[in-house]
């Protein structure tokens, strides 16, 4: 395998944790579906990226309020 120097990975990893970081926000402040919201936190985390696509498709009540 070749060598990955860090300095690439770097946006990478930046743009993860950026996305969590959204996810998180909304998470906070929308009604969810089917899981509780720490569950849902807790996707978000693990499995990133999907994680993250899932609770936004699937687990926000887009038909609610925010707030």
């Amino acid at each position: 395998m070749s060598h990955i120097p860090i300095a690439a990975l770097v946006p990478l990893i930046v743009i993860a944790i950026g996305f969590v970081g959204f996810c998180w926000y909304d998470l906070s402040r929308s009604r969810v579906r089917y899981l509780p919201k720490w569950a849902w936190a807790i996707i978000c985390l693990i499995s990133i990226p999907i994680g993250g696509i899932i609770y936004l498709v699937v687990g926000r009540d887009s038909g609610t309020a925010r707030g």
